[in-house]
């Protein structure tokens, strides 16, 4: 077997004993878990009209946001404009 392929999956097995926090890790890692999940869920908030503000079905069709982010088929797109 190669030696590069050996020294490789040695490194993928024992990542984890030799990981270390730094500044880059902590923020990837900060992207990845709070940023990232945040800016979805307020892109969904704030594009999301429901009957929760009492709004008539007419005029909700007028309001809705430029994205649906309810269930969507495959090849749908996001974009109602």
């Amino acid at each position: 077997m190669d030696p590069a392929l050996v020294k490789y999956n040695n490194m993928m097995v024992n990542r984890h004993k030799y990981f270390r926090w730094t500044g880059r890790t902590a923020r990837i890692t900060l992207a990845y878990m709070v940023a990232f999940p945040a800016f979805m869920g307020y892109l969904a908030f704030t594009t999301d009209v429901s009957d929760i503000y009492g709004i008539k079905r007419m005029v909700l069709t007028n309001l809705q946001g430029k994205w649906n982010m309810r269930g969507k088929r495959r090849g749908d797109t996001i974009v109602e404009f």
